[in-house]
């Protein structure tokens, strides 16, 4: 398990790999968006208080899930990169920041025109909306302190603390509507007992969460492959690289 893990914190065997998975990933997830999207849009009954309305779930609720998700991702590579200091997991966490953000700022975007019918109002100062609201600027925070940094090393390091600081805020997202009383609606699909919504709902919800993941890992995966070639431009392996696809 070591040794695999050693070879995966090469650059060279982490890109050659990233090159083998990502047409496969890509592939899965198109075909998983598609289905998810048709069967959550057409396919599922309306809801019989929100009506139709209820469909920017299949949406906001994956988007909601990713933007933690990768944050999470995000903490465990800046571990790596203070602990091991393995470039790979530096060109991991650069790559998910602007996917982190994405999905952030995509979660209150369809949060905020779900809200309008729901609550009467766009936004609230509620303690979910407000502990998303400031996991985008710890996403944008990093981006920012990445370009800031000129040496790449430094700016990795500096950005993996912040990753790790900012990590206390992905629980208090999670468990806000438990710990205050808030406007948005309690815990649905991952209750103990049973989840709060039909079958017939839940399963498209769930193709369209994978589908994200896998989009994330895709996504990821050609991003840290271009953060390495940059990062590693002056290597053997790289010269030989170009040099083949130049013949």
């Amino acid at each position: 398990m070591f040794l695999w893990f050693h070879k995966l914190g090469s650059p060279k065997n982490f890109y050659r790999l990233s090159q083998v998975l990502t047409p496969w990933l890509g592939a899965v997830t198109a075909a998983l968006l598609v289905v998810g999207t048709y069967w959550g849009l057409v396919v599922a009954p309306p809801d019989y208080q929100q009506g139709d309305s209820y469909r920017i779930i299949f949406v906001h609720v994956p988007a909601a899930w990713m933007s933690m998700f990768v944050y999470m991702v995000m903490a465990a590579a800046a571990a790596i990169v203070l602990i091991w200091r393995m470039k790979v997991a530096e060109a991991v966490m650069r790559a998910s920041a602007p996917l982190g953000a994405s999905f952030t700022f995509l979660a209150l975007v369809t949060g905020s025109l779900w809200g309008k019918p729901m609550w009467g109002t766009y936004w609230v100062w509620d303690a979910r909306l407000t502990s998303e609201l400031i996991l985008l600027f710890l996403y944008l925070g990093f981006i920012a302190l990445q370009n800031a940094v000129e040496d790449r090393r430094t700016a990795a390091r500096a950005g993996a603390i912040l990753a790790l600081v900012g990590v206390v805020n992905i629980p208090i997202i999670h468990y806000s509507v438990e710990w205050w009383s808030t406007l948005h609606q309690g815990p649905t699909v991952t209750k103990f007992d049973a989840p709060s919504i039909t079958l017939d709902m839940l399963l498209p919800l769930l193709v369209m969460a994978v589908a994200f993941t896998l989009y994330y890992a895709t996504v990821v995966l050609m991003r840290a492959r271009c953060e390495i070639l940059e990062a590693e431009s002056s290597s053997s392996w790289v010269r030989e690289l170009a040099a083949k696809r130049e013949h």
